[in-house]
């Protein structure tokens, strides 16, 4: 795979990353109803990280976008989650969770995804507004986990 093709394969795995995050937060947001408010902002935050992210998707490339290693590394981070949100969907569309179990399922989800917005890439000081994109994801990653515990502790929500 080449550079280019390697780069929208990333593009393309954390666009859909984004995606269904927004669609199982939109599920969650319609089995809990004192919830919803939380759920719906959740999923459109989500929604535009997919626009921002099918944005740059449409810019032309830097050369120095990634280092190449990094990228094959975090590629199958990415397809894992991806395929793991594809089953929650799927389970949580035919027998929805407990509200408990909606938040801790998004919990860790929320960190995984930060998992999957490249870690070690992103310790790494940049300069390319492409780089700058994937840290700003990383961080609202970051803060979702940390809202969800917030409105956790807020609601009585148990942690199992």
């Amino acid at each position: 795979m080449t550079m280019p093709e390697q780069i929208q394969k990333h593009l393309d795995e954390s666009i859909q990353l984004e995606l269904n995050l927004a669609k199982l937060y939109t599920i969650f947001n319609d089995c809990f109803s004192d919830d919803e408010d939380f759920w719906w902002d959740l999923a459109m935050e989500e929604q535009g990280h997919a626009t921002l992210l099918q944005q740059e998707k449409k810019q032309p490339q830097q050369k120095e976008f990634f280092p190449e290693n990094l990228l094959a590394k975090d590629l199958q981070s990415l397809i894992d989650t991806n395929t793991k949100i594809s089953a929650l969907i799927d389970t949580c569309s035919s027998r929805p969770p407990s509200r408990a179990e909606a938040f801790k399922t998004a919990y860790d989800l929320e960190m995984a995804a930060g998992e999957s917005h490249f870690q070690q890439f992103l310790d790494s000081p940049t300069n390319s507004f492409s780089a700058n994109i994937f840290k700003q994801l990383n961080q609202d990653d970051r803060d979702h986990a940390a809202r969800i515990l917030q409105y956790m502790q807020e609601n009585q929500i148990e942690q199992q």
